[in-house]
């Protein structure tokens, strides 16, 4: 905070309508005014940008300063990783390594619940870890319907799987923009450690609910081991990760090892039973083990390279005094006191920059010329939405070093000890509004952080609880639902699409807002 006073006019109550104008009138312009994300976001860029000058008395220097580095940040890291990660699945895409990919995963059995646990559950949580932004739904639901699953019902069945992984969406970005707020005692590896007290008792349902959905009761009895090594070994990997490695891998890792674990089991038991949603089988394509190995390669380079770059060593490299310290460009933006710094090096999305080059290196299916048309496509693609991360998150320092952050964050704390169970439908309404946990974050975990410390409570599980509340709204936003309906070629049919997983939805946030209550208790 850079104001002298959060609470300008002296009445908590005045100040908080007035500081969460922001908030109200974006939530607004998306749902009543029905504007575009990125208008939405310029706007409420710019009527931010004047609250804090003229009512909150943030100094224009510092006012400019803070959409300043809320743009760098937008830029550098969050966009270089979107691109990046979305750049190496264009690749994997453009030289047949996917089609080999998913084909491998659909032929390892013809039982349609088996297949749903392959591809809804795991590689749905693979390509979010990996790409996110929709990538996943689409995807998923694309091959289901291929596979003889109705397009509406593979779609639902997407969405709900989604609940499992949204958190760590692209490279963990929805968790780890955390530290990009410098929140007091909340980092991204604090709120990817309490997820783990959440996350777990969702993921371990989900792959049960699934089978449930296509096949009752009789269906999770038939194919309950195989169901248990789902759940199990996503499960326990994800929070393992989580709490050790941090955000940016736990999609991806407990997704891989999911898949083989369960691959390596469907090789010595299968079910009595084949279970078909129609009479036929549908056609599935054979690959051999090294045709499948080599699919697989630009996503193992993957994890390896993160894996690199996430190991403390290494980023001590290029902390104060590492030998590659030079290459992280720090400077203040001129006319105000706020930082900007640059990661050239060390940042994630490099990371990722090199299991690309490395897979284009290695792949006689496609060239660098190639490559660098889909990666100037990809720029091109997600150029609007990086802008509009970028207004988000300059929204977010402004509301911030303005000290309406803390004005909200002081009111909400006025809620009391109740707080903590509305905490997570505050994310809710974040995502279904925005689409995204990323920009939900942005919102509104730094008021989670405020009015945790004011209350007492742990800040880093209210903004874990935030995230959580976040995901289970990805079933039903307006953006997810867009995406997954047109993807099965059913657009005109969202309202039917969203009330099949309204209800799941509702279900999975009110089980967040209980158990944060209790773990609010205990922590």
């Amino acid at each position: 905070m850079l104001v002298e006073s959060f609470n300008p006019f002296d009445h908590l109550g005045m100040t908080a309508i007035v500081a969460a104008i922001p908030i109200l009138l974006f939530l607004l312009s998306l749902t009543v005014f029905k504007m575009k994300g990125i208008h939405a976001a310029l706007l409420n860029l710019g009527v931010t940008f004047l609250i804090a000058l003229f009512v909150f008395k943030l100094p224009i220097g510092e006012s400019v300063g803070s959409v300043a580095q809320g743009a760098v940040l937008g830029v550098w890291p969050i966009g270089y990783i979107i691109v990046m990660a979305v750049w190496l699945y264009k690749i994997a895409v453009k030289s047949g390594k996917f089609d080999v990919l998913r084909g491998s995963i659909a032929g390892i059995s013809h039982d349609q619940r088996l297949q749903l646990l392959l591809i809804g559950f795991c590689f749905n949580a693979f390509l979010e870890g990996a790409a996110g932004f929709g990538v996943p739904i689409a995807i998923c639901a694309v091959l289901l319907v291929s596979l003889g699953f109705k397009p509406l019902q593979a779609a639902m069945l997407c969405l709900i799987a989604n609940g499992a992984s949204g958190a760590f969406g692209a490279i963990g970005i929805p968790v780890g923009i955390i530290d990009a707020f410098a929140l007091e005692n909340v980092t991204s590896m604090k709120v990817s450690t309490m997820t783990a007290l959440t996350l777990p008792i969702i993921n371990f349902t989900i792959p049960f609910l699934l089978i449930w959905l296509i096949d009752g009761f009789k269906g999770i009895k038939e194919i309950f081991p195989a169901i248990l090594v789902t759940s199990f070994t996503y499960t326990v990997s994800q929070a393992l990760i989580t709490v050790t490695i941090g955000p940016e891998l736990a999609d991806i890792i407990p997704s891989l090892l999911t898949m083989g674990v369960l691959a390596l089991f469907l090789k010595k038991w299968h079910p009595k039973n084949v279970f078909l949603l129609e009479e036929k089988e549908s056609k599935v394509e054979t690959y051999t083990i090294g045709e499948v190995i080599k699919a697989w390669s630009p996503f193992y380079l993957l994890t390896l390279f993160i894996m690199i770059w996430s190991l403390p060593v290494f980023k001590r490299l290029f902390s104060s005094g590492g030998i590659l310290e030079f290459s992280v460009v720090k400077s203040v933006i001129p006319g105000s006191s706020i930082p900007v710094s640059v990661d050239l090096i060390g940042a994630t999305g490099t990371a990722i920059l090199l299991s690309a080059l490395t897979t284009v290196v290695t792949t006689k299916a496609i060239n660098f010329k190639e490559s660098f048309r889909l990666l100037r496509k990809t720029v091109v693609e997600f150029s609007i939405p990086i802008i509009m991360i970028c207004a988000i998150l300059g929204i977010a320092k402004l509301m911030t070093y303005g000290g309406m952050t803390a004005a909200l964050g002081e009111t909400m704390a006025k809620t009391g000890q109740v707080f903590p169970l509305l905490s997570p439908i505050l994310g809710w309404i974040g995502v279904f509004m925005t689409g995204s946990v990323v920009n939900n974050n942005t919102l509104f975990a730094p008021i989670q952080a405020t009015a945790g410390s004011i209350l007492g409570a742990n800040s880093s599980l209210l903004v874990a609880a935030n995230t959580a509340g976040g995901v289970m709204a990805k079933l039903v936003s307006p953006q997810s639902i867009a995406i997954a309906t047109a993807a099965v070629g059913q657009t005109g049919n969202e309202a039917a699409l969203m009330k099949m997983t309204l209800k799941y939805s509702f279900g999975l946030l009110a089980f967040v807002c209980v158990w944060t209550l209790i773990l609010t208790m205990v922590f």
